[in-house]
């Protein structure tokens, strides 16, 4: 199965994944991080690992290669040419790992006059397109800030949508964005998750304000200090903090893809 998390920038997309990533681990289950963010360069130590991967845009052969690094006309075999792609089948350079967990990156902007992010979007779709999972593995997208991702298509090559909401209204209305942008794009929405919420009236004003575009909450997430100095340490999330929550979003992407392969 693959989960797409995904919302406004600062909300907190790469804390739910690495949260997640602990809970899926938990349930004895391999997980593959996909970092798809082409600005946040902290995802690796949220997860507790020692260093980053190699950006899979270098396997591209570079932004200019992408298309044709993904195609039967790629000079050298790469295992992004690959119908299909296996998480064991990428070579070791381009995977942090530990314990069951393994993450990969597909790439960043490092310098000014760069270009644009859109190969980023383009090998993100691709690989998610070829990544092929079995029973007892996920793949959980920190995607790239906004829904710029929907344009390019990278939601046709998952299986469900999360969106991350902040108390903002700017983070409300993209909430409700996602919802109809996943609904065109085939993949299922599950909801939203609340997060940093100071208070219960803080979090029954957030749930009011989604119910009323239709946009399901699935939990909400208080501003934990615990998160804010693990952040300021450069050190992995503990992951026992709001594991409640947590596993109640799992069940909430998990259930219903169980429910539909057993139809």
């Amino acid at each position: 199965m693959k989960i797409s998390v995904c919302g406004k920038g600062g909300s907190g997309k790469s804390t739910l994944v690495a949260l997640l990533a602990s809970e899926f681990q938990r349930r004895g289950m391999k997980v593959l991080v996909v970092d798809s963010d082409e600005s946040n360069a902290g995802l690796h130590r949220m997860l507790g690992l020692a260093g980053p991967p190699t950006p899979l845009m270098e396997l591209a052969g570079g932004r200019k290669n992408v298309r044709r690094a993904m195609s039967a006309e790629a000079e050298e075999a790469s295992v992004l040419a690959q119908d299909t792609i296996r998480p064991e089948d990428i070579p070791p350079e381009f995977v942090s790992a530990r314990d069951g967990l393994r993450m990969v990156s597909i790439g960043k902007i490092h310098q000014a006059l760069e270009g644009c992010a859109c190969p980023i979007g383009v090998l993100t779709r691709e690989f998610l397109k070829r990544l092929e999972l079995v029973e007892g593995e996920i793949a959980l997208v920190d995607m790239e800030a906004g829904v710029e991702h929907f344009g390019r298509g990278v939601e046709t090559s998952v299986d469900s949508v999360i969106t991350v909401v902040e108390p903002s209204l700017e983070s409300i209305g993209l909430a409700e964005r996602v919802k109809e942008l996943a609904s065109t794009s085939g993949a299922r929405f599950d909801g939203a998750v609340l997060n940093k919420i100071g208070s219960e009236e803080m979090a029954r004003n957030l749930k009011e304000a989604l119910d009323s575009r239709d946009v399901k909450p699935l939990t909400a997430l208080r501003f934990y200090a615990e998160f804010v100095e693990a952040a300021l340490e450069g050190g992995p999330l503990p992951s026992d903090v709001a594991s409640k929550e947590i596993a109640a979003v799992a069940d909430a992407t998990v259930a219903p893809n169980r429910d539909r392969n057993a139809e």
